[in-house]
């Protein structure tokens, strides 16, 4: 063999060293295949709060849970689709919630029952209201606190999360569901085809038996629910929806979430001066203009309103920037709050005495607000945006309330869930004013007849009939052209403010300045 011939000695690596193969560059950061690998990464708290969380999708549903969410999602696809809002959604929307309400007591979880007894009373405003703006508020409200009450959410954070806890849930109940159907059927899938099949054959001859029954007899018809083919898949698809709902918020109550009950680590504490320093500015421009507020409003117009401003225009600037400076407010304090130092009993008197002074300077603007407000629906009319406005100023005004007892009493724990319940309240309050009717007697009372806008007050709903009924003609007909004259429902779409508004119709012919915005007095 030639000295060409013979392979290149390799090289040994001195010792310690790595060996590297030739050719391959290293690249940045590689530890090479002799080297330990690097430690993983610690879990942080959030992956080990959403590990729990999913892990309870491995768990089978109980097949009385299953049954029941099926049963409550067929009637929510029969009384949900081609109906309008009535006593039947109102039912539906309770039995959703109760659904959960066997694991609630079974926890002993009675301030979560309560809540619910809360969600279902503005439920049952879908069988009381028709305004749809008042039915579509106490339907988001509900589903707020519901989600609240299932999960036991009692930190701010989980509270204010509730939409994407129940986004989550939706996601994590089809595997608890399809472990559940599995762990139910087991060995027995002929005998549950066998029961599929007498179902279809039970809900087959109830149709056809019923519809010749329904056709023979009007008395009989009318206590059937119509049902027409094209609403068929509609149906199918809302029914799905409810189910998943239901099914939902019996996993959430089932196992609900970590962090409905883990608190948020305590921030560092500022420095005293750091700290009070804006805190202190903060009240002091708060104070000076609720002062000014309080001069202008209340006091001689004459005097401090600027040449040519009237009451109502002055009244109209800044509304919105008030309510906007009041929710910040509450930002402010729980951000506040968190950073504020507490090492000794002098510091937690600081911080009382700065942020209450800051609440009830705050409340100070709240009045304000509604002061403004007041002036400006004086000459300009009550609409259903500015008494929405005005009852969210109150709510907001409530909850700085609370803010003031939490800090009197040195602990907010239970605060998140009493904002909850304070907005629940509001909502309800507001659908029980009956606000259409609200809205037409005080703009009829108090404002110019020259002023009325008539093509509104006929946009209000069929609550608002009754009080139109009390009107003189000709204004009384007039009004009425959009309410009471809708078509008759059957029983699943009663609602006590359609009843209310049938039989009130227009007895005079209607004028030609009704559907315009003129002098009517």
């Amino acid at each position: 063999m030639s000295d060409d011939d013979r392979p290149a000695p390799v090289s040994q690596p001195r010792s310690g060293s790595v060996p590297v193969l030739a050719g391959v560059a290293a690249a940045p950061g590689y530890a090479g295949p002799f080297l330990p690998a690097a430690p993983p990464r610690p879990p942080t708290t959030v992956d080990r709060m959403l590990r729990s969380f999913w892990a309870a999708a491995r768990r089978a549903a109980p097949v009385r849970t299953l049954g029941v969410c099926v049963a409550v999602g067929a009637v929510g696809g029969a009384v949900l689709v081609g109906r309008r809002p009535g006593i039947g959604a109102a039912v539906l929307g309770v039995l959703v919630c109760a659904a959960v309400v066997p694991v609630v007591v079974r926890r002993r979880r009675f301030g979560d029952l309560a809540l619910l007894v809360l969600v279902a009373a503005l439920l049952a405003i879908l069988g009381v209201r028709t305004a749809g703006w008042v039915l579509a508020l106490c339907v988001v409200t509900a589903a707020w606190g519901a989600v609240v009450a299932t999960t036991s959410a009692r930190t701010a954070p989980s509270v204010v999360l509730a939409p994407l806890t129940a986004a989550l849930g939706a996601v994590r109940a089809v595997p608890w569901v399809r472990h559940g159907a599995g762990a139910a059927l087991g060995g027995r899938r002929r005998e549950a085809v066998a029961v599929l099949r007498s179902a279809a054959i039970t809900v087959g001859l109830l149709a056809v038996f019923g519809a010749l029954f329904a056709s023979a007899d009007q008395v009989f018809a009318h206590l059937v629910p119509q049902v027409h083919g094209d609403r068929v898949p509609g149906a199918a698809f809302v029914g799905l929806l409810v189910t998943l709902a239901a099914l939902t918020l019996a996993h959430l109550a089932t196992a609900p979430p970590v962090w409905s009950r883990t608190r948020l680590k305590a921030a560092p504490a500022a420095r005293r001066a750091e700290w009070l320093v804006p805190v202190v500015a903060l009240d002091a421009l708060v104070v000076a203009f609720v002062l000014v507020q309080a001069v202008a409003l209340l006091g001689d117009p004459d005097r401090v309103l600027p040449s040519g401003v009237t009451y109502a225009e002055y009244a109209r600037q800044g509304f919105a920037q008030l309510v906007v400076a009041t929710a910040l407010t509450l930002v402010v304090v729980g951000v506040a709050a968190r950073r504020a130092p507490r090492a000794d009993a002098r510091d937690r008197l600081v911080t009382r005495v700065a942020l209450g002074v800051l609440c009830v300077a705050t409340l100070g603007v709240v009045a304000s607000a509604l002061r403004r407000l007041d002036l400006y629906v004086d000459v300009f009319g009550l609409t259903r945006l500015r008494l929405l406005v005005a009852a969210a100023e109150l709510a907001m005004a409530a909850v700085l309330v609370l803010v003031l007892v939490a800090g009197a009493r040195g602990s907010g724990r239970w605060f998140p869930r009493a904002a909850v319940w304070v907005a629940g309240a509001a909502v309800l309050g507001l659908a029980l004013v009956n606000p259409d009717a609200l809205i037409l007697r005080h703009n009829l009372d108090t404002q110019p007849s020259s002023t009325i806008d008539l093509v509104y007050l006929q946009g209000l709903s069929d609550d608002a009939a009754p009080a139109i009924d009390a009107l003189d003609e000709p204004l009384r007909s007039c009004l009425l052209m959009g309410t009471g004259q809708e078509t008759e429902d059957d029983w699943l779409s009663w609602s006590w403010g359609r009843q209310r508004a049938r039989g009130i119709e227009p007895e005079v012919p209607v004028p030609s300045w009704c559907p315009a915005r003129v002098e009517v007095g």
